[in-house]
């Protein structure tokens, strides 16, 4: 009996080292934390993708962690969102990912793009985006503005990245494109609830007028019909000068501006000074759940998250 049961161990050990064994799931690496909720969903009971930026940091100025850099050497595959966006990975992706596929989302099938908006005040015809009605690519009149990075804020966007991520990951390994498929299926159906839920919660806040703190949120916005008419900073990484602050108070005078979001990641202290005495309210908004544990259940807990802030200040007091 001792010798059948260390028979059959052998045997399933060398069944497991043969040259026939599956392979291992591909080491796929994420940029900031939405697009890692995302692809934890969709791997889900197959391996746990590694999130490149902490919890907290920007994306737009970030310097690599030696074993976050040697995470980047081992990926075999690394999504992100667009060169524009995580600036701070363009040079390692060139230097040491030299082997991995590099999925970029903001080109993926069914993604509605937008060009950034310009300056901190918005014109009220501008204060909604653009976009090319054909293709979803951003308007070409306003190409000096660049593409708006900020994607994963419209959950149909986010849907369209977890499709792209499953034929991604299929490819890489096709032992498990079921499972991808399954769970990108099922996490489809999650978003789409989301969106008619977010989309009940937001529709009283139509057309109310308020501040973010960068153009970061326009996707957001223009998925759920809301209002914004300008931005603290039109750099997140530069503090704005006293004529564009002076142009943002008139502007929040003269639309009748209910809030001033600040962001997580940035100065607090700007928002307070463009408030001061215009009678706007201050809140916060998290376009990168700077505050949320990283996990396949983030995404949708920030997006939840960011209905209840806006709610919070732009509700009647």
């Amino acid at each position: 009996m001792r010798l059948r049961r260390v028979a059959a161990v052998v045997a399933l050990l060398s069944l497991a080292w043969s040259p026939g064994a599956a392979a291992a799931p591909p080491k796929a690496v994420a940029s900031i934390a939405p697009v890692h909720a995302l692809l934890a969903a969709v791997m889900e009971g197959v391996a746990a993708p590694t999130l490149l930026l902490p919890p907290g940091a920007s994306p737009h100025a970030f310097a690599l962690a030696p074993s976050q850099a040697a995470a980047l050497r081992q990926a075999e595959l690394v999504f992100r969102v667009a060169d524009n966006l995580e600036t701070f990975l363009n040079q390692p992706l060139r230097g040491l990912a030299t082997a991995a596929q590099v999925v970029v989302l903001a080109e993926a099938d069914g993604v509605r793009r937008l060009a950034a908006r310009a300056g901190g005040a918005w014109p009220a015809d501008d204060g909604h985006g653009h976009e090319n009605g054909d293709d979803g690519h951003e308007n070409q009149g306003h190409e000096d503005h660049g593409l708006d990075p900020h994607m994963w804020l419209d959950p149909a966007n986010a849907r369209a990245w977890a499709r792209a991520m499953a034929a991604a990951l299929a490819e890489a390994d096709p032992a498990n494109a079921g499972r991808y498929a399954a769970n990108a299926a099922a996490l489809d159906a999650r978003l789409a609830a989301l969106e008619a839920e977010l989309t009940a919660r937001l529709r009283p806040l139509a057309g109310v007028p308020f501040v973010v703190f960068h153009d970061g949120f326009q996707y957001f916005e223009r998925r759920f019909g809301l209002r914004a008419v300008g931005a603290v900073a039109v750099d997140p990484e530069r503090r704005p000068g006293i004529r564009s602050l002076t142009d943002l108070r008139r502007r929040i005078a003269e639309q009748g501006a209910v809030c001033v979001f600040a962001e997580p990641q940035f100065e607090p202290a700007l928002v307070a000074t463009v408030v001061e005495g215009t009678g706007a309210r201050s809140g916060t908004l998290d376009p990168l759940g700077a505050r949320l544990q990283p996990g396949p259940g983030l995404y949708v807990t920030l997006m939840r998250e960011l209905a209840a802030d806006l709610a919070a200040c732009l509700a009647p007091a």
